[in-house]
């Protein structure tokens, strides 16, 4: 069984290196801002969220963490070409978490913000979430085992806009705050081997809110409609673990499936981060998204972002 679990955490490795090569060669930052609510809509649409509660804490742990990410580029009679580019992100994240005898509770907050102007064109934004995730799981007699139930919401600041239109028309409106929200609630089993890797299977409840019924069937909703409600199964597999000093990996699969359509509707969300300390205040990270959720498009939606910035412990 041990031997089994380590190959799979290989061949997830593997696979998590593999997205990031591809991604680096078929990603440029213009395809990024061409579509920018591409980033932010497939982001909210995740129903879980990888939270966990280590077995060593007993009480009350918290830390909110306030970041500040940018880069710039210019170019003046350089002879290889290119052109201007400004961009900062904003992120706040803040976590609390609870651990008493069988009984453990988990609240993740996390804030991000970004805009990034070219030269000779608009300012676009690049990130944009709000999340909220609330977690609470009770362990069986054998430890590795508990039951848990989760109730997540997600949506973003401001607007997204389409900016594939033709040259002279303007670029269109696709998402805004509340359009969509993501409400879920989660209630089944997760299965933890060793503190840094957990899956989790569970019913779930799914509900979106379309805020502007300009854009409900955007969203998979009914024209003119501003609720939907899902009743559905989620899984996930969760690993979090320092891979080198100071650098951790954090590699999530999640799936939805709605009880109401065909499971080749599934929707899938395969989300990696890797974050570097460099010391106390300066940070990398690069951060690889791959979604598939055929209610928004029925192609892949991918995310990569790789960023330096200031980390600032609030608390």
């Amino acid at each position: 069984m041990h031997n089994l679990f380590k190959t799979a955490l290989t061949l997830l490795l593997c696979f998590f290196s593999l997205n990031m090569a591809v991604a680096q060669e078929a990603i440029e930052i213009s395809d990024l801002l061409s579509k920018d609510d591409d980033i932010s809509a497939s982001d909210i649409s995740r129903v879980n969220s990888a939270i966990i509660v280590s077995d060593t804490l007993r009480g009350w742990d918290y830390n909110w963490v306030g970041g500040l990410n940018g880069s710039q580029a210019a170019y003046r009679n350089w002879s290889q070409g290119g052109v201007n580019t400004i961009s900062v992100t904003a992120s706040s994240v803040f976590n609390l978490r609870y651990r008493m005898n069988k009984f453990a509770y988990a609240l993740t907050t996390n804030l991000k913000y970004g805009k990034a102007r070219l030269e000779g064109e608009d300012t676009r934004k690049t990130d944009d979430r709000i999340a909220v995730n609330n977690k609470f799981s009770y362990l069986f007699e054998d430890e590795r085992w508990s039951a848990f139930g989760n109730i997540n919401f997600s949506t973003q600041f401001d607007e997204g806009f389409d900016y594939n239109v033709p040259e002279g028309d303007e670029p269109i409106l696709i998402s805004k705050f509340f359009a969509p929200a993501y409400f879920t609630q989660i209630a089944g089993i997760a299965f933890t081997p060793v503190e840094y890797f957990t899956a989790e299977a569970g019913l779930a409840l799914k509900e979106t809110i379309v805020s502007d019924v300009a854009l409900s069937e955007r969203y998979g909703l009914d024209p003119g409609e501003k609720f939907r409600f899902e009743p559905g199964y989620s899984t996930a597999l969760n690993f979090e673990k320092t891979i080198l000093s100071n650098v951790k990996l954090i590699s999530v699969v999640e799936t939805f499936t709605n009880l109401q359509r065909n499971v080749r509707s599934t929707d899938v969300v395969f989300s990696n981060e890797v974050i570097g300390k460099i010391n106390n205040y300066l940070n990398m990270s690069f951060q690889f998204v791959m979604i598939y959720d055929d209610d928004f498009s029925t192609k892949a939606q991918i995310k990569q972002v790789l960023s330096v910035g200031l980390s600032y412990s609030i608390l």
